[in-house]
Protein backbone atom coordinates (compact mmCIF):
# COMPACT_ATOMS: atom_id res chain seq x y z
CA UNK A 1 0.00 0.00 0.00
CA UNK A 2 1.41 3.49 -0.86
CA UNK A 3 1.52 5.81 1.56
CA UNK A 4 2.84 9.87 1.49
CA UNK A 5 3.95 10.41 5.35
CA UNK A 6 6.00 13.43 6.54
CA UNK A 7 9.01 11.24 8.39
CA UNK A 8 11.90 9.29 6.70
CA UNK A 9 14.95 8.70 8.64
CA UNK A 10 18.45 9.71 7.71
CA UNK A 11 19.27 6.04 6.95
CA UNK A 12 16.40 5.41 4.73
CA UNK A 13 17.15 8.71 2.96
CA UNK A 14 20.62 7.99 1.91
CA UNK A 15 19.61 4.44 0.59
CA UNK A 16 17.14 6.26 -1.34
CA UNK A 17 20.08 8.79 -2.46
CA UNK A 18 22.44 5.90 -2.86
CA UNK A 19 19.77 3.81 -5.31
CA UNK A 20 19.74 6.78 -7.56
CA UNK A 21 23.20 7.14 -7.81
CA UNK A 22 23.22 10.38 -5.94
CA UNK A 23 26.17 12.35 -4.00
CA UNK A 24 26.70 10.55 -0.51
CA UNK A 25 27.36 12.19 2.49
CA UNK A 26 27.50 11.85 6.53
CA UNK A 27 23.91 10.21 8.18
CA UNK A 28 24.97 12.82 10.78
CA UNK A 29 24.60 16.07 7.92
CA UNK A 30 21.60 13.46 6.58
CA UNK A 31 19.70 14.25 9.68
CA UNK A 32 20.29 18.17 9.52
CA UNK A 33 19.06 18.14 5.79
CA UNK A 34 15.69 16.17 7.37
CA UNK A 35 15.54 18.51 10.74
CA UNK A 36 16.18 21.57 8.74
CA UNK A 37 13.61 21.04 5.71
CA UNK A 38 10.39 23.66 5.63
CA UNK A 39 8.70 20.11 4.37
CA UNK A 40 9.63 16.57 3.93
CA UNK A 41 7.43 14.06 2.71
CA UNK A 42 8.34 10.64 2.16
CA UNK A 43 6.65 7.92 -0.16
CA UNK A 44 6.37 4.30 1.36
CA UNK A 45 5.10 0.80 0.22
CA UNK A 46 3.81 -0.86 2.69
CA UNK A 47 7.12 0.00 5.56
CA UNK A 48 9.88 0.44 2.24
CA UNK A 49 10.45 3.82 1.98
CA UNK A 50 10.34 4.07 -2.10
CA UNK A 51 10.63 7.95 -2.49
CA UNK A 52 10.98 11.28 -0.59
CA UNK A 53 10.70 14.98 -1.60
CA UNK A 54 12.36 18.21 0.97
CA UNK A 55 11.34 21.76 0.65
CA UNK A 56 13.46 24.43 2.01
CA UNK A 57 11.94 27.80 2.55
CA UNK A 58 12.55 30.52 5.26
CA UNK A 59 9.65 32.42 4.60
CA UNK A 60 10.70 34.78 2.11
CA UNK A 61 10.73 35.27 -1.42
CA UNK A 62 12.98 32.11 -2.46
CA UNK A 63 11.86 28.50 -1.76
CA UNK A 64 13.90 25.69 -3.37
CA UNK A 65 12.74 22.30 -3.78
CA UNK A 66 15.15 19.24 -3.15
CA UNK A 67 15.89 15.82 -3.69
CA UNK A 68 12.93 14.43 -5.85
CA UNK A 69 13.59 10.79 -5.24
CA UNK A 70 11.34 7.94 -6.75
CA UNK A 71 13.24 4.21 -6.95
CA UNK A 72 13.22 3.51 -10.53
CA UNK A 73 10.55 0.92 -9.65
CA UNK A 74 8.31 2.94 -8.46
CA UNK A 75 8.75 5.76 -11.51
CA UNK A 76 6.14 6.43 -14.16
CA UNK A 77 3.18 5.43 -11.62
CA UNK A 78 2.54 9.66 -10.50
CA UNK A 79 4.98 9.77 -7.21
CA UNK A 80 7.13 12.17 -8.26
CA UNK A 81 4.23 14.20 -9.70
CA UNK A 82 2.52 14.19 -6.33
CA UNK A 83 5.83 15.06 -4.39
CA UNK A 84 5.87 18.10 -6.41
CA UNK A 85 2.80 19.12 -6.43
CA UNK A 86 2.34 18.23 -2.38
CA UNK A 87 5.22 20.85 -2.44
CA UNK A 88 3.76 23.76 -4.43
CA UNK A 89 0.65 23.32 -2.70
CA UNK A 90 2.42 23.66 0.83
CA UNK A 91 3.77 26.97 -0.13
CA UNK A 92 0.57 28.01 -1.63
CA UNK A 93 -1.22 27.50 1.41
CA UNK A 94 1.18 28.95 3.75
CA UNK A 95 1.69 32.03 1.82
CA UNK A 96 0.05 35.39 3.46
CA UNK A 97 -1.66 37.81 1.36
CA UNK A 98 0.21 39.96 -1.08
CA UNK A 99 3.65 37.03 -0.42
CA UNK A 100 5.03 35.83 -3.96
CA UNK A 101 8.04 33.51 -3.67
CA UNK A 102 10.04 31.80 -6.47
CA UNK A 103 10.78 28.50 -5.94
CA UNK A 104 13.88 27.16 -7.91
CA UNK A 105 15.29 23.54 -8.61
CA UNK A 106 18.44 22.22 -9.83
CA UNK A 107 16.93 19.07 -12.06
CA UNK A 108 18.91 15.46 -12.45
CA UNK A 109 20.10 15.70 -15.85
CA UNK A 110 17.45 14.39 -18.60
CA UNK A 111 14.97 15.14 -16.03
CA UNK A 112 14.20 18.60 -17.16
CA UNK A 113 10.79 17.83 -18.89
CA UNK A 114 9.11 16.58 -15.94
CA UNK A 115 9.91 19.59 -14.18
CA UNK A 116 8.57 21.51 -17.05
CA UNK A 117 4.86 19.96 -16.21
CA UNK A 118 4.68 22.17 -13.36
CA UNK A 119 5.75 25.35 -14.89
CA UNK A 120 9.33 25.31 -14.26
CA UNK A 121 11.62 27.15 -16.89
CA UNK A 122 14.79 25.61 -18.15
CA UNK A 123 17.80 27.74 -17.68
CA UNK A 124 18.98 30.06 -19.19
CA UNK A 125 16.19 31.48 -20.42
CA UNK A 126 15.17 34.80 -21.37
CA UNK A 127 14.97 36.53 -18.25
CA UNK A 128 17.78 34.04 -16.13
CA UNK A 129 21.48 32.89 -16.96
CA UNK A 130 22.69 29.37 -16.03
CA UNK A 131 21.73 27.71 -12.36
CA UNK A 132 25.33 27.24 -11.09
CA UNK A 133 26.55 25.18 -8.53
CA UNK A 134 29.47 23.70 -6.37
CA UNK A 135 30.49 21.41 -3.73
CA UNK A 136 32.71 22.50 -0.81
CA UNK A 137 34.27 19.60 1.26
CA UNK A 138 36.18 19.30 4.05
CA UNK A 139 39.23 16.88 4.14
Amino acid sequence: MIRYIDYITPKEYMELRKIVGWVQFPLEEAKACIDNAYMVLCVRDDDKAIGVVRLLWDGGYIAFLSDVIVIPEYQGQGIGRKLVEACLQKLKNDLKPGYKVKITLNSAKGKEPFYEKFGFKERPNEDSGAGMDQWIIKE
